[in-house]
């Protein structure tokens, strides 16, 4: 059976990459694509790979005119919650690629999703090797107490922390034991320069870093008496490490209810 997928953000970095992969894909059907800026272009030549005979919409509400099976969602961090209420509220899954969501608007899309009985896959990082840092960085911090992430991307990126790195510390923090370095309430000088405190368990310091010749990377660093451990992920130039982990979440956000967020629960 073929999937019928629905593109918000076709002409973004990682949209652009997807429009193609799409359209190469046996099983996948591209049948709406949204850019506000590039409203009724062909979809196919705003992606580089030629006509594909599909008109961009101006916006998801447009877009959602045409059934469809599956909303990819990669857009802004400012549209994407109304992007995904409005996606279920027509009856289909939705997969979150945009970042910047907090713990409490995830909260809120699983309760929609769970009444419309459909399933929302969201993911700060829909990278393999991404999705590998935050398994064996939560399998170590059962193990070392004090854990830090350090999140980099580019000048030009929006949102603090990056979506990986917000992820990362969210889970960390409900597995983590308490740290043994002096809680920042105690401590003088510029706190600010200590990070941000991520998660409702044992919260996470995280610091984000910003600055030309960065793309995205996420590193967890644990610390332990005269010894410690880097897991860290780096990304290239290019959407293609996204693009088949998006496809993966396209195809298997199906199999549940509700919201779950990481790769990791539909591979294998």
């Amino acid at each position: 059976m073929t999937i019928r997928i629905t593109l918000a953000g076709a002409t973004g970095w990682v949209g652009r990459a997807l429009v193609a992969a799409i359209k190469q894909a046996p099983d996948l059907s591209l049948v709406a694509a949204t850019s506000r800026k590039q409203k009724g272009r062909d979809a196919g030549e705003a992606a580089g790979i030629g006509r594909i005979g599909l008109p961009l919409s101006g916006t998801l509400a447009e877009a959602l005119a045409t059934p469809s099976d599956v909303v990819i969602e990669y857009t802004k961090p400012d549209s994407v919650k109304h992007h995904v209420l409005a996606a279920l509220a027509h009856g289909r899954h939705v997969v979150i690629g945009t970042s910047g969501l907090t713990a409490e608007e995830y909260a809120k899309i699983d309760v929609a999703a769970q009444s419309a009985g459909k399933g929302v896959l969201a993911a700060g990082n829909f990278s393999i090797t991404a999705t590998l840092l935050r398994r064996f960085a939560l399998e170590a911090a059962r193990y070392v107490p004090d854990v830090e992430v350090i999140d980099y991307a580019s000048a030009s990126k929006p949102d603090t922390p990056s979506g990986t790195g917000r992820e990362l510390g969210e889970l960390l923090s409900e597995v983590r034991q308490k740290a043994t370095s002096k809680p920042v309430s105690e401590l003088g000088g510029v706190r600010e320069t200590r990070g941000g405190a991520i998660g409702a368990g044992e919260p996470v310091q995280v610091h984000s870093i910003r600055m030309p010749s960065f793309v995205l990377s996420c590193e967890a660093i644990f610390g332990a008496p005269d010894e410690r451990l880097v897991i860290r992920h780096d990304a290239g130039s290019s959407a293609t490490p996204y693009v088949a982990g998006t496809l993966l979440a396209a195809r298997r956000v199906h199999s549940f209810t509700g919201l779950k967020r990481g790769l990791d629960h539909v591979m294998g």
